[in-house]
């Protein structure tokens, strides 16, 4: 039987109506009651250009306040949200209008020329943000309640290894996702939350489930720029901070001697395993760093390190949250503890499925478990260490290399900024791995980072090749694309020594 709770906006506005819901660097900031008020009119103004119940309606728009009454505008009126990348190409953007069955986009003003060249051939009405303000409304019985069980977005996967699939979030899905971090985390009446993790990627998305859901306001960027974020925590009361590895050592670069404020409770890490480098650096800054683990799939996190456990269990992403289970998963059998299998998760965080995609969705799933393809291993206290992407493994004579390990090692070398590990085609040894790096400047060479690798891992584990580059790919959310990585390699076999 569906579970039905009152509309979380209506809620929210009516336990605190003047509170703030969202703040920004300009000094804008809108309350509850006031969010409440702009998403319903936007909503019937949504319903007059044609906006129904069920509808698929396309988000194209970066970070802003009126993204966020959008959102709220098409939870009022039943429709699902699909929400579009805005560093894809406008033939990706084709695509996931396409396969997303969208029949109406929205974007922001200067997303106009880009989300029009993506319709292509596609007859779909296109409005910007204000096009929708100037125009008329229609009375409409918008809802006054949530049943859990309705979709609410849907969210693709990032494309990191391929073509990307449209996630099916119900709301249940964001419900439990926040219900479950409050569990673990903990929630204090003074936290403001920093996101400027893109709100069309989930990790972003699911900070705006938790300010409607707490009560919480969130200090909104448009994008991440280390000097106002470090600012927000530092003078604008933001008391936890979503990052992946990359944003945490810019913000570190910021600290100087000053440290963070005693009200600041930690940077919560995702978007992969992080080095041991990054963790011990932040323990010297004494920055509780409360690594996590999840996925589009997952509507975020779904394992977190609590705040009790993060020095003591440094580099682990911590145990499953409250309403989750997981188990490690070897040859189709449980793994014992240390041994790394592959990461196995169910709990009512987790997407029902893809849309439109069943043969994927038969797949995604084993006996009612969601098979992650990540690989990883619990330690003797049930606690989770990520290793790396199953894909990603790169098999090289019968070993098993996992890229994660050697990137750790290389961000070691203080002359490397950051490195990527991917696997070259070996006539011998089937693969052997590849490292693209990014230098600080400095100028050292292949030959010297080779010979540190030398006295840190086995033999077969060392790169046999580095490629300096000025950039490592990623996409929207920081993720390092390593299909990208795959494509820049020389065309053709190696031949090495293990």
């Amino acid at each position: 039987m569906s579970e039905i709770i009152p509309h979380w906006l209506d809620k929210q506005s009516e336990l605190s109506p003047t509170d703030i819901a969202i703040e920004s660097p300009n000094n804008d900031s809108i309350s509850f009651l006031e969010m409440r008020k702009q998403s319903r009119l936007f909503a019937k103004k949504l319903a007059f250009l044609g906006v129904k119940q069920g509808d698929h309606v396309g988000i194209l728009s970066g970070n802003s306040v009126q993204m966020v009454i959008t959102i709220h505008a098409l939870t009022y009126l039943g429709a699902v949200s699909v929400l579009l990348n805005t560093r894809l190409s406008s033939k990706e953007i084709n695509y996931q209008l396409t396969d997303g069955a969208v029949t109406f986009l929205i974007v922001e003003e200067g997303m106009y020329a880009h989300g029009k060249e993506a319709l292509h051939q596609l007859h779909l009405p296109i409005y910007t943000y204000s096009e929708i303000d100037r125009t008329d409304w229609k009375e409409v019985l918008l809802k006054r309640e949530i049943d859990l069980d309705d979709p609410c977005t849907v969210i693709y996967t990032s494309g990191t290894t391929g073509v990307p699939k449209g996630v099916i979030h119900t709301y249940g899905n964001h419900w439990w996702s926040a219900v479950a971090s409050a569990l673990n985390l903990g929630l204090n009446d003074q936290d403001k939350w920093l996101a400027s993790l893109p709100l069309f990627h989930v990790g972003g998305f699911s900070i705006l489930m938790k300010s409607v859901i707490y009560g919480m306001p969130i200090y909104l960027l448009e994008k991440f720029e280390v000097t106002t974020a470090h600012k927000a925590i530092t003078e604008k009361g933001v008391t936890i901070v979503s990052v992946v590895s990359i944003t945490l050592n810019k913000l570190m670069d910021q600290i100087g001697d000053t440290g963070y404020p005693n009200t600041f409770r930690g940077m919560l890490l995702g978007g992969g395993p992080a080095s041991k480098a990054l963790l011990d650096r932040a323990k010297d800054y004494s920055i509780p760093v409360f690594q996590s683990y999840g996925m589009t799939e997952t509507s975020s996190q779904i394992v977190t390190l609590s705040p009790k456990h993060a020095t003591e269990k440094l580099g682990s992403a911590g145990k499953p949250l409250l309403p989750a289970q997981l188990k490690i998963v070897k040859d189709g059998i449980p793994a014992r503890q240390e041994v790394i299998g592959e990461i196995l998760v169910k709990g009512p965080m987790v997407t029902k499925g893809y849309f439109n995609k069943e043969k994927a969705n038969q797949k995604l799933f084993q006996d009612g478990w969601l098979v992650t393809g990540d690989l990883g291993y619990l330690d003797k206290d049930g606690f989770l260490y990520v290793i790396d992407r199953r894909k990603d493994l790169i098999v090289s004579g019968g070993e098993n290399i996992y890229p994660a390990e050697i990137e750790g090692v290389l961000a070691n070398l203080k002359e490397i900024k950051e490195a990527a590990v991917v696997g070259q085609t070996d006539k011998k040894w089937g693969q052997t791995p590849i490292a693209f790096v990014v230098r600080d400047g400095s100028g050292i060479s292949k030959e010297e980072i080779i010979s540190y690798c030398q006295g840190q891992i086995a033999k077969y584990k060392v790169p046999k090749e580095i490629y300096f580059v000025d950039a490592l790919p990623r996409n929207a959310s920081n993720k390092i694309m390593r299909h990208i990585l795959v494509d820049w390699l020389p065309k053709g076999d190696m031949e090495s020594e293990h």
